[in-house]
């Protein structure tokens, strides 16, 4: 992975991270929705803690598999953010704006720990040799 697809990955994660804070908070106060809303934050948040993880990572599999977690993260994400919307607490047009920068996010992260594990199963088969 190219350090641009990293850094771009990590940026966007966070202002998502923002996003959802700002949507939790929103929530909280004017809905006094707190149990589904401090889902999405745990799930929303914890994207970017775990690709700032990855980076960090002491191998190429321990980077995929913290890559694969944030991937999860954001699939969940995704779920409360459906919920929330569909029980009513979140108007379709601001879902809509945060789900497109989830899907983009679980886009990337896919691409990612799909390279990653490609490029770990290229690097045994080229150490056997």
């Amino acid at each position: 992975m190219s350090k641009g697809t990293a850094k771009g990955v990590k940026e966007k994660s966070y202002k998502f991270a923002l996003k959802i804070i700002d949507l939790v908070r929103e929530l909280q106060k004017e809905q006094k929705e707190f149990i589904l809303s401090g889902q999405l934050l745990r799930s929303g948040t914890s994207i970017g803690a775990n690709i700032v993880e990855a980076n960090a990572g002491v191998s190429k599999k321990d980077f995929a598999a913290k890559m694969a977690i944030a991937s999860k993260e954001a699939r969940e994400t995704e779920y409360w953010l459906n919920l929330l919307k569909d029980a009513g607490f979140i108007d379709e047009r601001r879902a809509d704006s945060v789900m497109k920068d989830c899907d983009e996010l679980i886009r990337m992260l896919t691409s990612i720990v799909k390279t990653s594990k490609k490029n770990i199963c290229d690097s045994k088969l080229n150490t056997q040799h």
